[in-house]
């Protein structure tokens, strides 16, 4: 047994030191699985059709990935190139199984918010999806999960309606609308849920809109959800001098 299995009850503004998975959503943005289906960023091979998905398309990351701010996003140029994705996260403040698709029943389950960067060792991914293989390492690395931190429920009163953003170095590569997601908050969590129970710290994230790109030693990120948080983090490649 661990600490966490003793804890009565969960402060989810720790969501980073307690929480037990990182349940993620792909192709939730039109723009974004378009620029993918064209071949992505910098031109690379297709990663997957344009076409919507009739659910949720999910996939985990460890939870040993997370990083705040102050950290530094680190990784080696042997794994390819690593691209930034600016989502909104979804704390769960109870445990949850078979949520209705209501948005209601959504706002019950949900303790707070995030940001969060999804990062992606992209040629890794498209590598293993090409094999028909899982493609948890391309995102599971250590430092994989930068997070902002914990946003009340209260803070935010339409989770629907927010605009995310995200630059390189001063230059915005990101900005989109949670109300272009191709599935809402309460079709994931009610998707999710029929499938994994949710546990109090759990965080969901709910995918990125178009204009993922690379990463490289030196850069710093900028990010944010506009009128709620804004985060910076530094990059680093371990081999580099």
């Amino acid at each position: 047994w661990s600490s966490r299995d003793v804890v009565p009850k969960m402060d989810v503004t720790t969501f980073v030191k307690h929480g037990k998975k990182i349940v993620c959503v792909g192709k939730n943005y039109a723009k974004h699985a378009a620029e993918l289906a064209q071949g992505g960023a910098q031109g690379s091979r297709p990663l997957w059709s344009a076409a919507a998905d009739a659910v949720p398309t999910l996939f985990l990351k460890p939870t040993t990935s997370y990083i705040e701010e102050g950290e530094p996003i680190e990784f080696s140029t042997g794994i390819g190139s690593v691209h930034h994705e600016v989502e909104l996260g979804i704390i769960i403040g109870t445990r949850c199984k078979n949520l209705p698709p209501t948005r209601e029943a959504a706002l019950g389950a949900i303790a707070g918010y995030c940001l969060a960067l999804d990062l992606t060792a992209r040629e890794q991914q498209l590598a293993a999806k090409e094999a028909g293989m899982p493609w948890s390492v391309s995102k599971g690395y250590d430092t994989f999960c930068p997070v902002s931190k914990f946003i009340p429920k209260k803070d935010v009163e339409h989770p629907e309606k927010l605009t995310l953003w995200l630059a390189v170095n001063g230059d915005e590569r990101q900005r989109g609308t949670t109300a272009d997601m191709l599935h809402p908050i309460e079709a994931i969590l009610a998707h999710a849920s029929a499938c994994m129970t949710l546990e109090p710290g759990d965080l969901v994230l709910t995918g990125t809109p178009e204009g993922v790109g690379p990463l490289v030693h030196g850069d710093t990120i900028t990010a944010g959800i506009v009128g709620v948080v804004d985060v910076t983090f530094s990059v680093r490649t371990t081999d580099s001098s």
